[in-house]
């Protein structure tokens, strides 16, 4: 006998994933270049000399015992320490060690979170659409209910209208995640701000605080000249999930953290029970030597270069718009969220198939009318998908 939920969990894959698979299935078939896989949010560009200089440094230098032993379970000092001061740096902030708790990742950041969060069964979490589909089985397996914020479709910023519907006195977290997968689109200033004054204003009235859980692996992916505002500046009862994943071109290697910000109220019961969240779920500590050359890469503020990223959205989004797609600006991350033209992202991805063009339908992320594509690819995979796109549209316009 075993848990028939987990069961379920195992057995099916996310759609993202089924995809990827049919693909490498599909190049065995045709040719792995005559596939345009744009399913999997994996980084196509490499990770800067930093993070490689950084290793090989690390593993001819360092007394393997060290390299390779359990750090504390929050993380290495020096790791902490780096992460804050270049934090600190780069935004204005005020961290410190005593902010960070280090993990396998955002996932897992994530999951320590949603699970230290989770009073009783009553307990809600709120997404907005689009949203990462992982987060409804983070929260669940949590033992609390998901709920989804439907999307505004027009600007795909917050629809508050709605968010005042959904929010009640069980709500403890709602989600964001900016730069946003699957849209790319970043949310305003004016966003965050008229966000945290509802939650404040909701937490006064339900007499509990309601957490803002900031989803932030792609934080470094941005295209704008000037970023919001750090998270925990704009809201005290903010908690930042962290991944190095796609800043570091590192998606295999697992790293991240959760921050707390200093005015969060009860401080160290939240950030114990993050860390007693951890423990139950077997996270020992994040990896060792991870740890190590993130704490390198801070020391030099190791950023990601965008050029490639940026060159592939621009032509991926000016071909398709002059197709006559209706494309969503990404500001940030590596991804394109299109209005499928025939109004149906699940028939309009599986149409695609017939040109060996891969996207993923927006259904798993709650807008079934969208399709999402990952331009994280070799530039001439998009420049050659872009007649397939083409006779896409041109069969639906014709019907």
């Amino acid at each position: 006998m075993v848990s028939h939920e987990m069961l379920g969990a195992g057995r099916v894959r996310s759609a993202i994933r089924e995809l990827f698979e049919y693909g490498r299935r599909r190049g065995q078939e045709v040719g792995e270049e005559n596939v345009f896989d744009f399913s999997l949010g994996n980084p196509s560009v490499p990770p800067p000399q930093e993070v490689t200089d950084a290793f090989i440094d690390l593993l001819q230098t360092s007394d393997p015992m060290t390299m390779h032993g359990y750090t504390s379970a929050p993380g290495d000092n020096g790791a902490r320490d780096a992460i804050a001061a270049s934090l600190n740096r780069r935004f204005g902030t005020q961290f410190s060690r005593r902010n960070l708790y280090l993990t396998c990742g955002a996932a897992a950041a994530l999951t320590s979170t949603f699970r230290a969060l989770t009073i009783d069964d009553k307990t809600e979490f709120i997404a907005f659409a689009p949203y990462f589909p992982e987060y409804s089985f983070f929260a669940t397996t949590a033992g609390a209910k998901f709920r989804v914020v439907e999307a505004d479709t027009q600007n795909f910023q917050i629809d508050f209208t709605s968010l005042e519907q959904t929010i009640n006195p069980h709500t403890q977290g709602v989600i964001i995640n900016s730069p946003n997968n699957p849209s790319g689109v970043i949310y305003s200033e004016a966003t965050l701000r008229k966000l945290a004054g509802i939650l404040r204003a909701k937490g006064a009235e339900y007499g509990h605080p309601i957490y803002l859980v900031a989803d932030e692996p792609y934080r470094e992916l941005s295209y704008l000249d000037e970023q919001p505002p750090f998270i925990t500046d704009l809201y005290d009862c903010a908690i930042v999930c962290y991944s190095y994943s796609k800043s570091l071109s590192l998606p295999g290697d697992r790293i991240g953290y959760v921050l707390l910000g200093n005015d969060m109220p009860d401080f160290d019961d939240v950030y114990d029970a993050i860390a007693g969240s951890a423990r139950v779920q077997g996270y020992v500590c994040a990896p060792a030597v991870l740890q190590r050359v993130v704490r390198r890469c801070s020391e030099q503020d190791v950023l990601p270069d965008l050029t490639i990223y940026r060159k592939n959205r621009d032509a991926l989004y000016n071909a398709l718009s002059e197709i006559g797609y209706r494309c969503i600006p990404p500001d940030g991350a590596f991804y394109l969220f299109v209005e499928a033209p025939n109004g149906d992202g699940d028939a309009f991805s599986e149409l695609a198939k017939q040109e060996d063009v891969l996207i993923v339908s927006g259904r798993s992320f709650g807008c079934p009318g969208f399709v999402r594509i990952s331009y994280c690819v070799d530039h001439e995979t998009i420049l050659r998908a872009v007649p397939g796109f083409k006779k896409l549209f041109e069969r639906i316009r014709a019907g």
